[in-house]
């Protein structure tokens, strides 16, 4: 398949859903700051993700774009938020000035708000599926975007700076902080797309493996990335005294981690056969990434 432009085709479906659907104007200037944020780019891993599994499972990832586009605006807010002074305090984020440096730090926190709230409205669009198969899924994703996912995950983060965690709270941790959201995104496609109980159980571990695989990524180029192709600084983790898998495993068994899950993750789709094609080349993508 030639998934630079199945990549490319998606990328616009859901930036062109996202641009329609910010457009509206509410009350308020943080109509702004939400769209400051949302329309700023990024890969759109997580709808991308959610569609392609739907067609792993045979159906058309169109037609769950309101589900998908309601994800990357929860993964937009915990952007805004993650960059505040009060929590990591980053300058630039997808190489411009981070929401709180345009805006000050309460429209931030606001914009953050708004678009969390928005996504559940929108995800509640969501044409063509059961009602209770929406509302499932609905509740899925947010269990996994609080408290037991990645606000929890957020929460540990920010006990952890300073000190040494063992390798199983870093575990913990990220399959919170950045898993859950990768969970939400595999198994809602699944459900809407009408996957039976073995299908779901294979692609949920895909799903926790390419999270993984995506964090650990992350660590190792926050020690050797490039700031201008990553639109962000580098070295932050050392600088919070973060313990990373780079901590845990050194850079080059980092490495040999990264190949290892991203392995484990590929032969989970085994099953799906070629229909899951774009979730082989999806976690290519993430796991070459360069920001």
């Amino acid at each position: 398949m030639e998934f630079e432009k199945y990549y490319e085709d998606r990328k616009k479906l859901i930036n062109s859903f996202l641009e329609k659907r910010i457009a509206a104007k509410g009350i308020s200037k943080v109509d702004e700051a939400m769209r400051y944020s949302l329309l700023a780019g990024g890969k759109r891993i997580r709808p991308l993700l959610l569609m392609a599994t739907a067609e792993a499972i045979g159906k058309n990832g169109y037609n769950y774009l309101p589900v998908a586009c309601g994800l990357e605006m929860i993964h937009t807010y915990s952007l805004i938020h993650d960059d505040l002074p009060l929590m990591d305090d980053d300058d630039y984020r997808r190489g411009r000035l981070t929401n709180h440096k345009v805006f000050g730090d309460a429209m931030a926190l606001l914009a953050g708000d708004a678009l969390l709230t928005l996504a559940f409205e929108v995800m509640l669009e969501q044409k063509n599926v059961s009602p209770d198969v929406l509302i499932e899924t609905v509740r899925e994703v947010a269990m996994c975007a609080g408290n037991f996912g990645m606000v929890g995950g957020q929460v540990l983060d920010m006990e952890a700076e300073g000190r040494e965690i063992s390798l199983a709270e870093l575990n913990t941790l990220h399959s919170a902080k950045t898993g859950a959201l990768f969970v939400a995104a595999v198994r809602s496609g699944a459900r809407l797309a009408g996957a039976d109980a073995k299908q779901l159980l294979a692609l949920t571990r895909y799903a926790e493996l390419t999270g993984l695989a995506f964090q650990i990524i992350d660590d190792i180029l926050d020690v050797e990335g490039n700031p201008e192709e990553m639109g962000k600084a580098a070295g932050s983790d050392a600088k919070r005294h973060k313990s990373t898998y780079v901590t845990a495993y050194t850079l080059v068994g980092a490495k040999a981690f990264a190949d290892k899950t991203i392995n484990e993750a590929l032969a989970c789709l085994q099953p799906f056969g070629d229909k899951a094609e774009p979730l082989k080349e999806i976690t290519g993508m993430i796991c070459s990434r360069h920001n």
